[in-house]
């Protein structure tokens, strides 16, 4: 038997909490599934927030999304006699009355003091638990208090912020404990408050960032390099490095870009391909899967740091496109235009390079292109011509813009 838990729910909170980075979260959903299986009340617990996704367990170790299985194992974590599962069942909003009354403890009270004492006894997915009990005040209805408790509203008031600000406390010892969690709550309390209640603290909130990358949770890590970034700190590619090592997909893509473009390292297309690629198939990369996608597809058209494939690069823009990200909007232009990966269409290469308008030289290329030949748009020779001549030294613009002349009006026409 565990120190606070059994073997196997204390195993799969390091997992899955405590030490997240090392990949293992899947080892610990398995035991928790078992342990279920068995009676293990507190497994059957953490089990049903490992299937309420992203807001409730980091969405880096991929686990099934499911509000039904989730619901059905907090119940059943009630009925084992879990105090542990009572207090989120209750934070869940699943705690109703016939629920309640299967649960084999005399009140609320009680199960929160069970809780009480392990959070004490140091375990720090207990001491979020008690965090969120003051946070959100179900110590209200844990302690069956309310207005008509109190003679007057200052009292009722007092006794509210007395216990509402004991989160802070328990938030902090989870935080530092392995439950990531208690920052984002800590955040929340710092920046907003409670109106009426307590007062926001946003300077206290500054370096929650800093102190959970240095925590050592992927997430914060990544989020700590985004605010590095946009102050222009190169120790920001350091924590985008040290989080997509721990599966922080979303981070791939900025140490891909960094080695793209060679801003603070050599520039090294075949790793920024590799990067680009992680992020791409990674479980949790949903902010960046589109950028991760238009930029390899970009590098598969040119040839930069992979083999030229116009199919991959067609399907990798198309995918993109199609998944918010815009960025590569030209280079899918291009396919199109040139027939590469796909069938020709100069209407949608126009609609495409016209999304963004990149001042690249293919670009105003096959814009000119297509104006100046009425493909598929009405023939416009002064655009075309303006298009080309933006082209620059492009060799087929310049082959292009020998076409057309210039009347002795100054009009531009076919030769």
């Amino acid at each position: 038997m565990g120190r606070i838990f059994s073997d196997a729910v204390e195993q799969a909170l390091k997992y899955i909490y405590y030490d997240m980075g090392a990949g293992e979260g899947q080892k610990g959903f398995e035991l928790l599934k078992k342990a279920s299986e068995e009676g293990d009340g507190d497994a059957s617990c953490v089990l049903a927030r490992c299937y309420c996704g992203y807001q409730y367990v980091w969405d880096g170790h991929g686990f099934p999304e499911d509000d039904n299985m989730a619901k059905k194992l907090l119940h059943k974590s009630v009925e084992q006699g879990s105090a542990l599962g009572v207090l989120i069942t209750l934070r869940s909003g699943l705690l109703t009355p016939s629920v309640q009354r299967k649960m084999p403890f005399e009140n609320l009270k009680e199960a929160f003091e069970q809780v009480l004492k392990k959070a004490y006894d140091g375990d720090a997915f207990c001491q979020y638990t008690i965090g969120n009990a003051y946070f959100w005040e179900d110590f209200l209805r844990i302690e069956e208090k309310g207005r008509a408790s109190f003679s007057t509203d200052e009292e009722y008031r007092a006794y509210r912020v007395e216990n509402l600000s004991k989160c802070e406390e328990w938030l902090w010892k989870a935080f530092r404990g392995g439950v990531y969690f208690g920052g984002n709550n800590l955040r929340h309390y710092y920046t907003e408050g409670e109106r009426g209640l307590i007062a926001p603290c946003p300077e206290k909130a500054e370096d929650l960032r800093r102190i959970g990358a240095e925590y050592g949770y992927p997430n914060y890590m990544y989020t700590y390099g985004l605010e590095l970034q946009r102050q222009k700190n190169p120790t920001a590619l350091d924590w985008f490095k040290k989080a997509a090592e721990k599966g922080e997909g979303n981070a791939w893509y900025y140490v891909g870009a960094a080695y793209e473009q060679g801003e603070g390292v050599p520039k090294d297309f075949a790793y920024a391909a590799s990067c680009f690629d992680k992020g791409l198939s990674s479980k949790n990369a949903k902010e960046t899967r589109g950028y991760n996608s238009d930029m390899l597809g970009a590098m598969y058209y040119e040839g930069r740091g992979v083999p030229v494939d116009y199919d991959k690069a067609f399907g990798l823009l198309t995918y993109a496109n199609t998944n918010g990200s815009t960025w590569g909007s030209d280079y899918l232009g291009r396919c199109y235009f040139r027939g590469r990966g796909t069938r020709q269409d100069f209407t949608k290469a126009r609609e495409l390079v016209e999304l963004k308008k990149w001042n690249r030289p293919e670009n105003w290329y096959m814009l000119g292109y297509i104006y100046g030949r009425g493909l598929g748009v009405p023939a416009d020779i002064e655009k075309a011509v303006l298009y080309l001549q933006k082209a620059g030294d492009h060799p087929e613009a310049k082959e292009e813009l020998l076409r057309y002349k210039k009347t002795m009006f100054g009009k531009w026409k076919v030769r």
